[in-house]
């Protein structure tokens, strides 16, 4: 976690002076879309135990941003209850593939069903969260206690392996749960499964590898997403900032490359993408956000977001996101070189 933040500093903008920067331009486009900003908002999990009004309050934030919220697969509020909260809204959806076909196949037909327009496949999490002592100190475990599983206990093809309800036997919900949640024999060749099972774009979230952005090309998804799950699964690896030229050179501009881990101001996402990135993602912030004052906290780190990238951009001499690239940087220990 340190090191994608340290990352950022490896990284100068050099800004050129003089250019009519008048009218600024923020918007990306994304699979046919054009979004407000470059960024969206990142994946995360069981919010009801952040905020009572949990993914809900997220995804009103976001509809009114107009920032397209992608819906973690562990979250507190089902996928049809935030596709309702958000109407016409763009929002994408976070899948952890479990081993249960049936039950996978069932999740990413009801996000296609309820206007869902990306599916990511995160797969950083194949066996489960990585050693967080914190979690362990705190006795932090939410899905013992059923938090975290709204798209499960609503799920049919879930409740029909259940002997009995959710509502008499919670016990036994979160049991199954459990038991399939987590996927460590999935790998490669089973990706052509999801890409097979749905029109909508496929993203795979968790590649820090160029190699494995090439396999990713190799099966037909439709992007990538640079992450180290926030620097919460393997302690030492790759900053993602790092990890992400590369990344860019290996896919040689064929699909769009997303990025997360780090990012806490508007100059991290001008780095990011002057570095070949599309987009970003956001995560912390706006959960911390949500914490401090629910939808309206969410609200307004998204617009403190788009006004510091806004700034920011005209302050380093540019006026278009999509005008930006690597000649708006120099690394950090030969910025005296012109």
């Amino acid at each position: 976690m340190r090191s994608n933040r340290k990352a950022f500093l490896d990284w100068h903008i050099r800004p050129r002076m003089l250019r009519d920067i008048t009218n600024r331009d923020l918007s990306v486009s994304l699979f046919g879309h054009t979004y407000p900003a470059p960024f969206l908002l990142a994946p995360l999990g069981i919010q009801g135990v952040i905020h009572p009004d949990a993914e809900l309050g997220t995804a009103r934030a976001a509809s009114k941003m107009r920032i397209p919220f992608t819906l973690s697969t562990v979250s507190s509020r089902s996928i049809e209850q935030v596709a309702e909260t958000m109407g016409s809204s763009p929002r994408w959806f976070q899948l952890f593939w479990p081993n249960d076909l049936d039950i996978m196949k069932s999740l990413v037909h009801r996000a296609e069903n309820a206007g869902y327009s990306a599916i990511v496949l995160t797969v950083d999490t194949r066996a489960g969260f990585g050693w967080r002592p914190r979690s362990i100190r705190n006795n932090f475990y939410p899905f013992l206690q059923g938090e975290g599983m709204a798209n499960f206990l609503s799920d049919p093809v879930f409740r029909v392996k259940l002997k009995q309800p959710p509502e008499q036997n919670m016990y036994a919900a979160i049991s199954l749960f459990l038991q399939i949640i987590w996927n460590p024999g999935l790998t490669w060749e089973q990706i052509p499964i999801l890409r097979n099972l749905t029109k909508l774009p496929v993203l795979i979230k968790g590649i820090l590898h160029p190699e494995d952005a090439r396999l990713a090309m190799g099966l037909g998804m439709d992007g990538i997403v640079v992450s180290n799950h926030g620097g919460r699964q393997l302690d030492g690896e790759i900053a993602t900032l790092d990890a992400l030229p590369k990344i860019i050179d290996a896919v040689e501009g064929r699909i769009p490359v997303l990025f997360d881990g780090g990012i806490r101001e508007g100059v991290d996402v001008l780095k990011t993408i002057a570095l070949g990135a599309t987009a970003v993602l956001l995560g912390r912030p706006y959960i911390y956000g949500l914490a401090v004052a629910g939808e309206r906290g969410v609200t307004q780190v998204i617009r403190n977001m788009m006004g510091d990238i806004d700034i920011s951009l005209a302050n380093a001499g540019e006026k278009s996101i999509a005008e930006i690239n690597r000649s708006l940087l120099v690394p950090a220990d030969v910025e005296c070189e012109y």
